[in-house]
């Protein structure tokens, strides 16, 4: 072999060699997913001991309106950030404007609350498989005996938001839509980590400026609403869960 050939020959051995670093190289994230990607590590850290997985995060974004895809799962081996819609709970939002108004951990609020959440188990409920969630932070410890869980619903998909410019409102849960929601239970299955708050991250990972919003007197709606003999269990709005948990009580934390 004469030096050409042995020069030719240690080229295309060593392009051969770089290639699949260029089939599988990732572009960097984005400014939007390098937000998410901090604040789904910081809370994995906050929140570690609880958890029993830590590949992915769901980040609940209600500093955004509700025809927006503003839940994202935050894979943290990846670095990838998908988006999906949301719906919030009619008693953070009783002007029905899309825009979520405050949060509360009051039972009968019918209330989004916000902080950090575990997935628990699967149920069958009244929107069908429904994942049981509970609070890890004092504002939201309340959302197991509140019967807030994550479940599909018609009205947190794409279809209302072109009809209305909103999706519906839950009871306090967030709610996805059908196409959605296989995705959620597999992702985010047992022992996975939900954060929601109002963090306002644009598409281009700028600060989104949300309209002013009036606070809520959850206690007089709550007055109010028990007044009116409207009160409901929560989440799945059925009979079963509330069954359910008389019949587990060692499920509820602390007993």
């Amino acid at each position: 072999m004469n030096r050409r050939d042995l020069l030719a020959g240690g080229l295309a051995t060593g392009a051969a060699l770089a290639a699949p670093a260029r089939v599988f190289a990732r572009p960097a994230p984005g400014a939007r997913d390098r937000r998410l990607l901090e604040i789904a590590a910081r809370e994995i850290e906050r929140n570690t001991a609880a958890l029993w997985h830590r590949d992915v995060v769901g980040i609940c974004d209600f500093g955004l309106h509700s025809s927006q895809p503003r839940f994202h799962f935050v894979d943290m081996l990846s670095g990838q950030v998908n988006s999906a819609l949301v719906a919030h709970g009619s008693g953070s939002d009783p002007e029905h404007d899309g825009w979520l108004n405050d949060y509360s951990n009051l039972p009968d609020s019918w209330a989004t609350s916000r902080g950090a959440y575990i997935t628990w188990e699967w149920y069958e409920g009244r929107y069908g498989t429904s994942v049981r969630l509970g609070g890890l932070d004092e504002t939201n410890s309340n959302a197991f005996p509140r019967a807030i869980v994550m479940h599909q619903a018609n009205y947190a998909a794409p279809d209302h938001v072109a009809r209305w410019g909103r999706l519906g409102r839950s009871n306090g849960c967030p709610a996805f839509g059908p196409e959605t929601f296989p995705d959620v239970l597999y992702r985010l299955r047992g022992g996975r980590l939900i954060f929601a708050d109002t963090l306002g991250i644009g598409a281009d990972g700028s600060d989104v400026a949300m309209p002013p919003q009036a606070p809520v007197d959850f206690e007089a709606a709550i007055a109010e609403r028990r007044a009116a003999n409207m009160a409901e269990p929560e989440p799945a709005e059925d009979e079963l869960e509330r069954i359910y948990r008389e019949a587990n009580p060692s499920l509820i934390p602390g007993q």
